[in-house]
């Protein structure tokens, strides 16, 4: 079953500067309104040919502390936190261009991509997009994480972070309604976080050579470690939701249901992802 909105883009082009978490590279992140019907497209204007990356489930092709997509061997890795922006905004044609592998970290958050997005404004386009309305229950186990998709009318997400060997961190719980304005207001700035202990092995395996406390927080044991304290009391499971709504992104298509998630990762979300496509699709076809 099928509700309908227009399509929308955005009114003009807009980019920033910045350092990739992972890589620490300095990569330009310009995003360029599209035609109707383009989807999402990353684009490495840094290569020859300037080689396109749609963002859906197909391309996903790693998911190490954040989220990869890849057409061969062209890239593009940590994309969930654009995504999940442009999500929010309801943007369903737009290309996103950097100049390298993976977009600006900014602080770690999605503000770097609303502040652009909020810069240039989102337009409506002529023709419709179908909103997919889940009709049966949707779910995945993978080891201590669960996730379950509920028929709902509007799209939310519920989600359970469980830390009990962190204290500072503990049990959070948070319950999301996605729409431009609650993700600006309650989801939008919560920065990503590392365990202090998981350092060491992230850099050996060549991770977050763009990581400070400038784009990320650290938590050991009963101590938070950031640049100006927490943005929320509960900022942890808040980027978690922001990380969860930024891979379902990837199913390539709006849709409704309330997502209920516990303890998820990219490894599972991005799973998940994928038997959401198969399962909004195949409904559409009866």
């Amino acid at each position: 079953m099928y509700d309908c909105r227009k399509q929308k883009t955005i009114r003009s082009e807009a980019s920033c500067v910045g350092v990739g978490i992972h890589t620490g590279q300095e990569v330009e992140l310009r995003f360029v309104p599209a035609k109707e019907g383009c989807g999402i497209v990353f684009r490495r204007v840094d290569l020859s040919g300037k080689p396109e990356i749609p963002a859906t489930v197909e391309y996903i092709v790693d998911t190490a502390r954040g989220t990869t997509v890849a057409v061969g061997d062209v890239k593009v890795h940590t994309v969930e936190h654009v995504l999940a922006a442009l999500r929010a905004y309801e943007i369903d044609n737009v290309y996103v261009e950097l100049t390298g592998i993976e977009p600006p970290a900014g602080n770690g958050s999605a503000d770097v991509f609303v502040e652009l997005l909020d810069r240039v404004g989102v337009i409506d386009q002529t023709a419709d997009i179908p909103i997919a309305t889940l009709q049966h229950p949707v779910w995945l186990k993978m080891q201590d994480t669960s996730l379950v998709a509920l028929p709902a009318d509007t799209y939310q997400i519920s989600y359970t972070m469980d830390y009990t060997n962190t204290p500072v961190l503990g049990s959070q719980y948070f319950l999301f309604e996605v729409s431009q304005s609650r993700f600006v207001e309650e989801i939008a700035s919560a920065r990503t976080f590392a365990l202090y202990n998981e350092l060491s092995s992230l850099m050996d395996l060549g991770l977050i050579r763009g990581g400070s406390l400038e784009n990320a927080v650290v938590v050991q044991d009963n101590a938070i470690i950031s640049k100006g304290g927490l943005y929320y009391r509960n900022e942890a499971v808040r980027h978690k939701i922001l990380d969860l709504l930024g891979d379902l992104t990837l199913v390539g298509l709006p849709f409704t249901a309330h997502i209920i998630a516990l303890r998820s990762g990219h490894a599972s979300n991005c799973e998940f992802a994928k038997k959401l496509y198969r399962h909004l699709t195949s409904e559409a076809k009866k």
